[in-house]
């Protein structure tokens, strides 16, 4: 792992919400089997089991709980290259298939812009094995005001 400070602190904070220290049951049962594998500042890797508690009628993993999933790990993503709190202020999830719970998945996510208050990020859900994409989400996300404003890409 790469990045200093502000990705120590973007894996703490992922992992207390991952065990439920943090946030709301929420974000802790959607993020349920979620593992690090990479990590850098501005750039994550993951694997994840799809847990039965976020299915749908159907079995497959649920469209609001992968959207869910998307926003919380490009705000991890973000602050490990930020360092600063952010808020979303734009998700777009575009979905191409589907996935069965208990299946693993892969998760790439990296910063792709800096527009001074303004960060985006790309978060791609793609089937293990086959690389087939699930879902690519993009997410734009403001600086809080009070925190100071970071460098450009």
């Amino acid at each position: 792992m790469e990045g200093g400070d502000s990705l120590k602190k973007s894996l703490t904070s992922l992992h207390g919400v991952i065990n439920g220290k943090i946030g709301h049951g929420l974000e802790t049962r959607v993020l349920q089997g979620l593992h690090v594998t990479h990590a850098e500042k501005g750039f994550m890797r993951f694997d994840f089991l799809v847990p039965n508690a976020i299915s749908d009628v159907d079995g497959n993993w649920s469209v609001g709980a992968l959207a869910s999933l998307v926003d919380i790990i490009g705000l991890v993503t973000i602050y490990s290259f930020a360092n600063r709190v952010t808020s979303t202020v734009d998700l777009n999830v575009s979905y191409y298939s589907t996935a069965t719970i208990q299946e693993h998945v892969e998760i790439e996510s990296k910063v792709s812009a800096n527009r001074g208050k303004l960060m985006h990020a790309v978060v791609e859900v793609r089937r293990k094995g086959n690389g087939e994409v699930i879902a690519i989400g993009k997410i734009w996300m403001a600086l809080n005001k009070l925190t100071p404003q970071v460098s450009n890409l």
